[in-house]
């Protein structure tokens, strides 16, 4: 007989590569866990894992094993929502990842507020880009995420919170901002600042500027980072321009947001979704979770019709 157990085992030597650390993760014996998933396949008559290689890998047979393993664990795990909705209680374990470009200026916003409000639900946030995200999504490592969709993944659904307009940032006295009116063509290539590799809203700017993938530039130097806030530093020190979310406007002070400015011929907006897996089980708490973060931004931002979103993944 199959147990829950023995599919939380292989689920876990398939994501550790090892059983060593896959009981470590599962706080059990490594010879317990080796002992049950060697009679899951002595039940089963198949070999799960193939053993001889480093790191552990899954048979193709076993792959298949291990993938409806997680949809019957995650199910398992929807019957203890079940519960805690008959019985009106809101608790469990939240995990949820937030991209770097978001996480300074929403987390401080919902996070604490929420954590008041149910504090039987055992909160965890992490901060990372958003393909690392979607993998842990897809590999049940995390309960939902927060990015900018909309992202094009049959796996995992979107629920749009928010809809942020996206705004100039420029050096003290630059001309773009002496200018009365700015326009999407205005922006040349060679004076802008952009996040690494891997931020959406780098794509984001790349797509709405149309920013050639190869292209000089007059910056002083190149500058490879992920935060927001040491780029504007950057830009103030050395001049240039950069684009910045609505957010991160809201957080200046008076004196910073005359470093500001709209577009006047359109208003790009980048889509702020909850996002999670098909097989999500916490269906409560990630109600709450989106009521909570979209009472917490400006009411303004909830209108989708304000502006055009930009999007950034093909």
């Amino acid at each position: 007989m199959i147990t829950l157990i023995q599919l939380n085992y292989i689920i876990a030597v398939d994501k550790h590569r090892n059983f060593l650390r896959a009981s470590e993760a599962c706080f059990v014996t490594q010879p317990t866990l080796s002992m049950q998933i060697k009679k899951l396949e002595d039940d089963l008559g198949v070999i799960i894992f193939d053993r001889s290689k480093k790191p552990l890998i899954a048979t193709e047979l076993g792959h298949q094993i291990i993938e409806q393993a997680k949809i019957a664990v995650n199910h398992s795990a929807y019957i203890l929502e079940l519960i805690r909705d008959f019985n009106q209680t809101i608790s469990g374990n939240l995990h949820i990842g937030i991209i770097p470009t978001l996480s300074p200026y929403l987390v401080p916003l919902f996070a604490g507020s929420f954590k008041k409000k149910y504090p039987q639900v055992q909160l965890s946030i992490s901060e990372m880009v958003t393909a690392d995200i979607a993998r842990q999504l897809h590999n049940d490592e995390l309960d939902a995420g927060i990015f900018v969709s909309p992202f094009h993944d049959e796996g995992i659904k979107e629920w749009p919170l928010f809809y942020e307009e996206m705004m100039v940032y420029a050096s003290l006295g630059h001309p773009l901002i002496e200018q009365t009116k700015i326009r999407i063509g205005d922006i040349d290539s060679d004076e802008i600042w952009l996040l690494s590799d891997g931020h959406c809203f780098r794509d984001q700017v790349i797509n709405l500027c149309s920013i050639p993938e190869v292209h000089e530039n007059k910056l002083p130097f190149e500058f490879d980072g992920g935060s927001l806030e040491t780029m504007m530093k950057v830009i103030d020190k050395e001049g240039g321009y950069t684009l910045v979310p609505e957010l991160a406007v809201l957080e200046m002070s008076e004196e910073k947001q005359k470093q500001i400015r709209s577009f006047q011929d359109y208003k790009p907006l980048r889509e702020v979704s909850l996002v999670y897996s098909r097989n999500f089980a916490k269906s409560r708490l990630l109600n709450l979770l989106h009521q909570e973060i979209t009472d917490s931004v400006p009411a303004s931002m909830i209108d989708k019709g304000r502006g055009n979103v930009v999007e950034w993944k093909e």
